[in-house]
């Protein structure tokens, strides 16, 4: 009985490990009209600074109200960024991908002029340069 149950049960496996190892050795098919996408690795993806440039016809106030309107920040952070723009005449507001930075750019621009300062004309500047990471020169 168990030599008969092995003689019909040996092609059954012999046929299961066949069909396994094709599945393991052929390329997977490819439909027509099917594209497969990958998506790109974000995590190489280049960084930029929103960097924020000091003038004299801003007050603190302005760049209060404005990181606080376009970034979100608190008052204390923002008074601590409006006093490292002041004192050293730049501040990296973020550091994010390309699109982030260049959005809040545009918003920074079209912030409009300090309406406590009567010689003030626009809003402040702010530039986008890559940031430097690490393994890169």
């Amino acid at each position: 009985m168990a030599q008969q149950i092995a003689r019909t049960m040996a092609p059954q496996m012999a046929r299961k490990m066949a069909r396994t190892e094709a599945m393991t050795t052929q390329p997977p098919a490819i439909s027509p009209g099917h594209v497969e996408v990958e998506e790109p690795d974000l995590a190489l993806a280049p960084l930029y600074h929103l960097i924020l440039l000091d003038d004299d016809d801003h007050t603190y106030q302005y760049v209060i109200e404005m990181l606080g309107k376009v970034f979100g920040y608190g008052r204390e952070k923002a008074f601590a960024l409006a006093s490292i723009v002041d004192g050293e005449g730049q501040v990296v507001l973020e550091t994010a991908a390309y699109d982030v930075v260049t959005g809040h750019q545009q918003q920074i621009h079209a912030f409009g002029p300090d309406e406590r300062i009567p010689r003030c004309k626009g809003s402040m500047s702010a530039i986008v340069e890559e940031a430097n990471t690490p393994g890169t020169s």
